[in-house]
This record gives C-alpha cells, structure tokens and sequence, in this order.
C-alpha cells in the first residue's frame, strides 16, 4: 500500500529535477544569446568604422570622383538605418547625425545641446571612433546599439520568465492532478468503508433487539455495552459517508466538544496513559465545525500520540484563545518524537513510522481541519525523545 504512494514522498524531489532542468535551459539560453549579442557588437562596430573612413574619405573629396561620392553617400552613409551615430567634426561641432530622433520643438540650441548629451551617453558604452583626416586633424564618431541589438539584450531575462512562468504551471497543474487523485482515492475508500460496515451493523441491531426480548437468557448490561459499541459503528459509518461531501458546519461548545470526547476516549486506551484537558477559553466559547468530523481529528491525533508512547505516558489537550477570532488545541505526548527529517512528510499521504497501518490517519485530519472547516493543523513543536505538540488552530463564532 505504501508503494503507491511514493510519489508523493519524491514531491521534493520532482521539484528539484525540474527546478535543474529549467536552470539548465535558462543558462544554456544565456550563454548563448551573449555569444550571439557580442558577435552583433562586433559586427556593428566595424559597420561603424567604415562609417567613420566613410566620412573621411568624403571630407577629402577632392581626390574622388562623382560615381564615388555618390557611391560612398547612399551605400555607405545612408544605408546605415540602425545604428544611432554622431559625428564631430575637427572643430568639435555636430556635423552629421544618424538614427537619431530630435523632438521636432526644439530650437537649434536646444538641439546642440540635446546631442551632445547624447554623445555623453554614447561615449560611457564605447569609445568614439576616430575619424583621420591627414595633418594631425581628426574628427570623432560616437555610436550605440541599435534598438535590434539592445532588445535582443533582454531576450535571456524574458525567455527566463517565460519558463519559469511555465515551471510555476506546470507544478499547479501537477499538484492540481495530485491532489484529484488523492480525492477520489479518499472519497472511495471512504464510501466503501461505509457501504461495507452497513450490512454487519444492521445484523448487529437485529441481534441486541433480539436479546433484549430475552432478558432472561442474556444480561442487560452486556446488551448496553454491545449497543454503545454499534452505536460507535454508526458514528464511524457517518464519518467516512461525510468524507467526500460538504459538511455541515454547527455551532458547538468547544469545552464540551473536547472534554466529551477525551471522556470517551481515556476509557479505551492504555490506563498506562495519563490524560488531561485544560482550557483558558470561556465557558460557552463557541465554533463552527462539524462535531463527528472533528472528533475524528482529535481521534486520529491521541491515537498516534499513544502509539508514539507505546501505552505509556502523558497526553495533555490544552485550548487557548489566539488573536484574529480564533482559538487553538494544542494535543502533546510525551512519546519518542518526530525528527527533523520527518516534519515535513507527517501529514504526506502514505507515510508511516509504523509497521501497519495505511498512513492516512493525519493526511485525513489535515484535510478534515483545513478545506473543511477552514482552520489549520501542523506541528507546533517536537523534539526526538520527549514529545511533539500539535496544535489545531479553529476560527470562533
């Protein structure tokens, strides 16, 4: 029975191999789009460079025919529509701009000036292009990425997010269908439990009537304790039908809820067991629950703290108020504890420290707290060798 459940036991280990497979194609992206982004700025560099002779070689135009200049102006200059450039010429004015977009408001001034930051900004990305004129006299290009190159910069980020966005679906979806599947595995062997134990109850009735109609022949008192027995049938009947369907929620005394059952449940456990219930609630507080449900938890949550001592020990149930309109149950044993590695499986379906049972005793109370009456249950404290504290935390009325 366990092995089926292994699955679920690996969650964190799902979690890492697909945490690792999405870091390996986020960095392989990376890696590769950097290759790629630096061989465009080493393409786009030496575009400008012969932009740069370009304008050179039209400064010194007196050695150069027409067809030339023609050639050089619309193959060389103009055909540059990418890379935004500025050239300054020997005398440190703007004598030529490209790719640039100048708010068409601003007066010559502000246009200089409008430039010549930009060349601020173009020089902190790489150093101008030098423009050789002969005699010493020389001009300056200064460039930046085109917007290509600069949005192919944030292509690894966006690819990153888009797949971690796919990981963040792809777990919700995962743990959408596994939590179906242990539903449906509940609510089954829920309802089958019940469908199976009604046959031998209703016998069981039929045999205390008949009984009682000979008082004679079988002592009344053993007749009693059969009928609370069955009684107890019945409710355990009710509680596996409830598991599967909308509960319905009462207002209930959650003194008499606890104490009535503890009352209860102390006469069926080891006498080696001390029990105690003490509460700083008032009198009457009330809450919302479903009273055979939850005394299913508190059920669930004793009888493992009692395996835990193996008979032997003590078993204290402490109710509080807590802030924000709840209250909370802490249930603490004095048995061999949980380790550090086991914390997080406790209430994993399937896990059990002990050599029988299905391990669905916690997964179930969990579950029964939680979706069903909007509280929580998790453990408050442990330590291997002394004990562990749950506690069960219930909103009030």
């Amino acid at each position: 029975m366990l092995k089926s459940f292994d699955i679920y036991n690996q969650n964190n280990i799902l979690k890492i191999i697909v945490a690792l497979n999405l870091l390996l194609v986020g960095t392989g992206s990376v890696l590769y789009t950097n290759r790629l982004i630096n061989k465009l700025e080493d393409r786009e560099e030496q575009y400008v460079q012969l932009y740069a002779k370009s304008i050179a070689y039209l400064v010194d135009s007196s050695h150069v025919d027409a067809g030339d200049l023609t050639f050089v102006t619309s193959e060389i200059l103009e055909a540059n529509s990418t890379i935004p450039a500025i050239y300054i010429d020997p005398d440190g004015q703007v004598a030529m701009k490209r790719n640039i977009e100048v708010p068409a408001e601003y007066t010559p001034e502000e246009t200089e000036k409008f430039l010549r930051q930009k060349t601020i900004d173009m020089r902190k990305k790489h150093p101008p292009l030098v423009v050789e004129m002969g005699n010493g006299v020389r001009g300056l290009v200064y460039y930046t990425n085109s917007n290509l190159l600069r949005q192919l910069t944030y292509f690894p980020y966006v690819l990153l997010l888009i797949l971690a966005a796919l990981g963040v679906l792809a777990y919700l979806a995962f743990s959408s269908s596994r939590r179906a599947e242990q539903n449906r595995v509940w609510v089954g062997l829920a309802k089958e439990t019940a469908h199976q134990l009604g046959t031998p109850m209703s016998s069981l009735m039929a045999w205390i009537e008949y009984m009682r109609s000979d008082p004679d022949q079988f002592d009344g008192s053993i007749t009693d304790e059969i009928e609370k027995d069955v009684q107890r049938l019945e409710t355990i009947t009710a509680r596996f039908s409830s598991i599967g369907s909308v509960p319905t929620l009462k207002e209930e005394n959650v003194n008499d809820v606890v104490r009535q059952f503890t009352d209860y449940l102390g006469k069926r456990i080891s006498t080696k067991v001390k029990m105690s219930v003490t509460s700083q609630l008032p009198p009457n507080q009330m809450v919302q629950i479903n009273k055979l449900l939850f005394e299913w938890v508190i059920e669930n949550i004793c009888k493992n703290a009692v395996d835990a001592m193996k008979g032997v020990g003590e078993l204290r149930l402490n109710m509080v108020p807590l802030p924000h309109n709840e209250v909370a149950i802490d249930i603490t044993d004095t048995g061999k504890g949980i380790s550090k590695a086991n914390m997080q499986k406790v209430f994993s379906p399937g896990f059990s420290t002990k050599k029988r049972g299905w391990g669905l005793g916690l997964t179930l109370a969990k579950r029964i707290v939680e979706e069903y009456h909007n509280g929580r249950l998790y453990v408050k404290s442990s330590e291997v060798g002394k004990g562990t504290t749950f506690r069960i935390i219930l909103n009030k009325k």
